[in-house]
């Protein structure tokens, strides 16, 4: 690698600095200025609308290329339903990881809570607008082929770029100007989103400054307990479930994943949103060596499905609500209750706020005396919402590299040199020509890029 472009690479590394000093900034704010802080929640907010805007066209973009690009329909089948039967095993996992952590520690155990009724009503309620099962599945098909990437409906989008992926797979040769104007498409989007994240300090400042400003420190405080369970419990699934299964299978060591992600896990913190860091996460597991078709089927379908934070935050925070309140849950009762939220937030992945909305309405329908413990939740969620966040993301990109090791569709070689840091990952524009989709031909690009090398 020349010094002009290390120069032009180590350049980002003042964004993700300035997206600390962001945070630390907008903590002294919130905690010294709770009402100025309070104001400037729109900043964060707008900011995570700009990451959601991409969203759609980066799926769409990885989709149809990963497909376009290959000659058998059935591989993508074939990843799709490994990936869901992996889904649902990870997710009981991280249910029974919960359910351990949670009756062995009971946090809540001599707390007397008070009472929120209109917190918890209001939360269920959100959870119930958000349809049940039928609801959720009738809601992946768009009203038209275009809304699919102005909704703002992740499985929308993945459900039309596989449609259009298929068909231009259909088309043979006729298709290659589609797949290669995709390709034109895709590094346009790309260089929106490296635009649009260089508002990252701006929008973190925004949003911590505000959670600060309406919560307080007290509220970290007197919850801490349930609050380090929560992150312990999820370091533990991390590192020691995901860890010893990724090395297990795909030898490669989860630390070393960890450290490639470093800066998404700041964007996540930053915005307490895992959806910030889904078009990052796909363009660096494509960087890793993991087939785009792979890549585009396990990513943003486990954004829907592969909830494992949010399983783990379920269980302690239903355990906490009911030992705090003094009415404990059987072990019968926890497997029913929680086994039905496991589900219920399938149903409620996009609506903001899923997991607290899921929370209450899966204790409204079983133990609805609990409902009113919710509120006590509220306070905290914000802090927690990060550890589910961080959780989530990283079971979604330890899932991508053990599926596509199952589906022999990732670059073994390619997966050490990049962990290695041998093959750094190309800040200013997110995209690889080089790899990524089986047999592709190089770009100009690529290919002058090859000749300087050589």
């Amino acid at each position: 690698m020349s010094d002009s472009t290390r120069t032009r690479h180590d350049r980002t590394h003042w964004l993700y600095l300035a997206v600390i000093v962001a945070v630390v900034a907008g903590v002294l704010v919130g905690w010294l200025a709770p009402g100025v802080a309070q104001s400037f929640a729109p900043l964060g907010t707008i900011f995570v609308n700009l990451i959601k805007m991409m969203i759609a066209p980066v799926i769409f973009c990885t989709i149809v290329l990963g497909i376009g690009s290959v000659r058998a329909a059935t591989t993508v089948g074939k990843v799709g339903g490994l990936a869901l039967g992996y889904f649902l095993v990870m997710s009981t996992i991280a249910l029974g990881i919960g359910l351990v952590v949670g009756n062995l520690l009971q946090p809540g155990t001599g707390l007397s809570i008070a009472k929120s009724t209109k917190a918890g009503h209001d939360l269920a309620d959100k959870a119930h607008s958000a349809g049940g099962t039928w609801d959720f599945i009738q809601n992946i098909v768009p009203s038209t082929l275009l809304s699919s990437l102005t909704a703002g409906n992740v499985l929308q989008a993945l459900f039309v770029a596989l449609l259009v992926g298929f068909a231009v797979q259909a088309m043979g040769t006729a298709g290659e100007p589609i797949v290669r104007g995709v390709a034109l498409l895709q590094k346009l989007v790309f260089r929106i989103l490296v635009m649009i994240l260089w508002l990252a300090p701006v929008g973190a400042f925004g949003a911590i400054a505000n959670v600060v400003g309406k919560t307080g420190l007290d509220a970290v405080v007197k919850l801490g307990t349930l609050m380090i369970a929560f992150y312990l419990t999820c370091l533990v699934f991390v590192f020691g479930v995901l860890g010893v299964l990724l090395w297990a299978v795909s030898r490669v060591s989860i630390f070393k994943l960890v450290r490639y992600l470093a800066r998404e896990y700041l964007l996540i913190v930053a915005t307490s949103s895992s959806e910030s860091a889904l078009p990052r996460l796909i363009a660096k597991m494509d960087h890793l060596g993991v087939e785009r078709t792979t890549v585009g089927v396990v990513v943003p379908t486990g954004y829907s499905f592969n909830l494992d934070g949010t399983a783990i935050y379920l269980t302690m925070a239903s355990l906490f609500i009911a030992e705090a309140m003094g009415k404990p849950l059987s072990i019968g009762e926890q497997v029913g209750l929680l086994l039905f939220m496991i589900v219920a937030s399938k149903g409620a992945a996009g609506v903001t706020g899923a997991g607290l909305a899921t929370l209450a309405g899966g204790l409204q329908s079983h133990r609805p005396e609990l409902l009113d413990g919710v509120g006590v939740i509220v306070g905290i969620d914000r802090f927690m919402s990060e550890a589910r966040a961080l959780t989530n993301f990283s079971g979604n990109a330890a899932a991508t590299v053990l599926i596509g090791t199952w589906t022999k569709t990732v670059d073994v070689d390619r997966v050490r040199e990049v962990l290695d840091r041998k093959l750094p990952f190309d800040e200013r524009t997110m995209v690889d020509d080089d790899h990524g989709t089986p047999g592709a031909p190089l770009t100009q690009e690529a290919e002058a890029t090859d000749l300087v090398k050589a």
